[in-house]
């Protein structure tokens, strides 16, 4: 049986020919037999795609031909089926829906620490400054359920839209400290810091990666449980391995 390759990426890039790369990015799927789901919109690409590795390639160095694609930061996995049942390209008005048109990730990101960084952080207790670290989960409670980090803040929340409102009540309790903010693959946690820093918040940063890229970097240090994923395989554990490893098994 032929493994897999799953790919999960992003970026926050002006586009002006939405159409257009929507278009381009469904055909080149099409030509190489890639399932799963590509959102496109003005403020970027958010891409979760599984095919054969030479699919996989072959997509990669297509997409990247477009400067604005170049050197994509990529995270990968593999099964043993493809976790899709379709390919699905849609044009979006954002990439991850926030609602909130003062921030323009585009423009810029947002300040970051990669997970070797932030598993010394949490090893000896503070950060390089000396301050509390506290990990914000920015994603939905059913999300939650399969693991996160230890000790990290959790919201019982259904839509990422509604963090805010959440984040803002706990306002007091982390002035001074120093707040990370994380999710699957990066893209909810780099808008989240936008936002908290639209708000007043100090000393708030993204996991460059997300969770799946701390695993990829890390392992699962400081790390409790598995990571969900939109997708078939349910959830992967710290070595990337999936909850469901055979199609239409219920593991439960």
């Amino acid at each position: 049986m032929s493994t897999i390759q799953n790919i999960a990426a992003y970026r926050f890039v002006t586009l002006d020919d939405v159409d257009a790369v929507a278009v381009r990015v469904k055909s080149l799927c099409q030509d190489l037999a890639l399932k799963g789901t590509v959102l496109v919109s003005p403020e970027g690409i958010n891409i979760f795609l599984a095919g054969l590795s030479e699919g996989i390639d072959a997509f990669l160095s297509a997409l990247q031909q477009d400067p604005r694609f170049a050197g994509l930061t990529v995270k990968f996995s593999e099964s043993e089926f493809i976790p899709f049942k379709r390919l699905r390209v849609k044009r979006k008005q954002e990439i991850i829906t926030y609602r909130d048109g003062r921030l323009k990730p585009e423009a810029g990101r947002a300040p970051s620490v990669d997970p070797e960084t932030l598993a010394r952080w949490l090893t000896q207790g503070h950060d390089d400054a000396g301050r509390d670290v506290v990990l914000l989960d920015t994603r939905n409670i059913d999300e939650v359920v399969y693991g996160s980090f230890e000790k990290a803040l959790v919201f019982p929340i259904n839509r990422f839209t509604d963090l805010p409102q959440a984040v803002e009540l706990l306002k007091p309790e982390l002035e001074g400290k120093t707040v990370v903010s994380f999710c699957t693959g990066g893209i909810r946690c780099e808008k989240s810091v936008l936002r908290m820093q639209a708000d007043g918040f100090e000393n708030c940063y993204q996991l460059e990666g997300g969770i799946l890229g701390y695993f990829e970097k890390v392992g699962g240090i400081h790390y409790d449980g598995r990571c969900f994923v939109f997708d078939d395989r349910i959830a992967l554990d710290p070595k990337l391995q999936p909850l469901i490893t055979v199609p239409g098994f219920d593991a439960a």
